[in-house]
C-alpha cells in the first residue's frame, strides 16, 4: 500500500508502551505541614514534548506534570511526573502530525500521569490530590493561535 493510500485511509496509529520516565516527590514543609490547618494553594504546570525514534515512525511523547502545593505560605510538597509513551505513527500527513503528538498523545497519557501524582501524594501522607481532566486539543489550538499571532506581520514581540 502506498503512503498516499495510507494517508487517505487515515494512517496508522498504535500505542506501544506507557511508562514513567521520571518521578519526583519532595516535602520540604514537613513535619510542620502536618500540624497546620490544611488550606492548600495548588499550582499545576503541564508541558509536552516528542522525539522521533530511529525508525522514523515511532515517537516518544513525554507529558510532564508538576504540582506545587503551598500551605500557610510555605511549600508543603512538590510532585512531578514525566509520563511517557511510545506511539507508532505512519501515514499521518505532516500538517496533522503536530496535533497528534501535541494533543492526541497527551490525552492518552494524562490519566496515567494523574494516577501517578495522586498515588505519590497519598504515599507522602497528604490528602488525596485528583487533577481535573484536561482538554489537550483546546490547549494545542490555543498554543497554535498564539504562535500564529506572534508570527503575523505587525505583531508586537
Amino acid at each position: 500500500m502506498s503512503e498516499q493510500q495510507q494517508a487517505q485511509q487515515g494512517g496508522q496509529f498504535a500505542l506501544q508502551r506507557i511508562y514513567v520516565k521520571d518521578l519526583s516527590f519532595e516535602a520540604p514543609g514537613t513535619p510542620k505541614a502536618f500540624t497546620q490547618p490544611w488550606k492548600p494553594e495548588v499550582n499545576i504546570e503541564i508541558g509536552t514534548g516528542a522525539n522521533r525514534a530511529e525508525d522514523g515512525k515511532t515517537f516518544e511523547v513525554v507529558l510532564t506534570v508538576t504540582v506545587t502545593v503551598k500551605n500557610e505560605n510555605a511549600t508543603a510538597f512538590i510532585a512531578e511526573v514525566k509520563q511517557a509513551g511510545l506511539f507508532y505513527i505512519d501515514g499521518v500527513p505532516d500538517n496533522q502530525l503536530g496535533h497528534v503528538l501535541g494533543a492526541f498523545c497527551p490525552n492518552v497519557l494524562f490519566p496515567y500521569a494523574r494516577e501517578t501524582i495522586s498515588d505519590v501524594v497519598t504515599r507522602g501522607s497528604f490528602p488525596q490530590l485528583l487533577l481535573a481532566p484536561m482538554n489537550f486539543d483546546a490547549v494545542f489550538e490555543d498554543a497554535q493561535r498564539k504562535r500564529q499571532a506572534e508570527a503575523a506581520p505587525g505583531s508586537v514581540q
